[in-house]
């Protein structure tokens, strides 16, 4: 195994997801149909890198602390990013925008409650719901995208948004749970 953790094959997966982000905003953000079906692939092929990288840690034993901390800060630059571009490309109906929003509230607010429960020592392990709510997300958005290209699908979009949203709002409801006597205690 490499010493670098920037040569290890899970993390240089993690960083090209990251790097897919600007091609995918940049051909969304052009309007035209056959770029965004372009950005869709490259997102497709981003979304799913996050199942390769961790299959690939696990099965060429490739862990390191590098990987554990990039991999979800590439989901959410991944998430959040893309859904400021479809909102800012109108893809999002204003009744879109709550399932959008609270999906960005949560990304940000639990990496943050992270940061402070590790400050005082307490670990807020990812739960399997968490990471199917990853998931979710990535297959809403993509849903999305193919919204304009296949006519018909924005009830589909909308309904998969929603459920993404709510299972958003449900994991970080059971975090903020499951830390809350950690923030209401004083410390010894």
């Amino acid at each position: 195994m490499a010493k670098n953790p920037l040569l290890l094959v899970p993390n240089l997966i993690t960083i090209a997801r990251i790097l897919a982000i600007i091609p995918i905003v940049w051909l969304v953000m052009q309007g035209d149909i056959v770029l965004r079906l372009v950005a869709l692939v490259i997102y497709v092929i981003a979304a799913a890198s996050d199942w390769l990288d961790g299959y690939l840690a696990r099965a060429w034993n490739q862990y390191s602390p590098f990987g554990r901390m990039l991999d979800p800060i590439a989901d959410k630059l991944l998430v959040g990013i893309l859904i400021a571009a479809l909102a800012w490309d109108g893809s999002f109906s204003g009744w879109d925008m709550i399932p959008a929003c609270t999906i960005l509230f949560r990304e940000f607010f639990i990496p943050g409650l992270r940061e402070f429960l590790g400050n005082i020592k307490v670990v807020l392990a990812v739960t399997w719901l968490a990471k199917w709510k990853t998931t979710l997300q990535l297959v809403a958005l993509a849903a999305v995208l193919l919204e304009r290209i296949v006519p018909g699908l924005g009830l589909v979009s909308d309904i998969l948004l929603w459920v993404a949203g709510a299972l958003t709002l449900w994991t970080g409801w059971q975090y903020l749970r499951a830390s809350w006597p950690h923030l209401v205690e004083e410390p010894k």
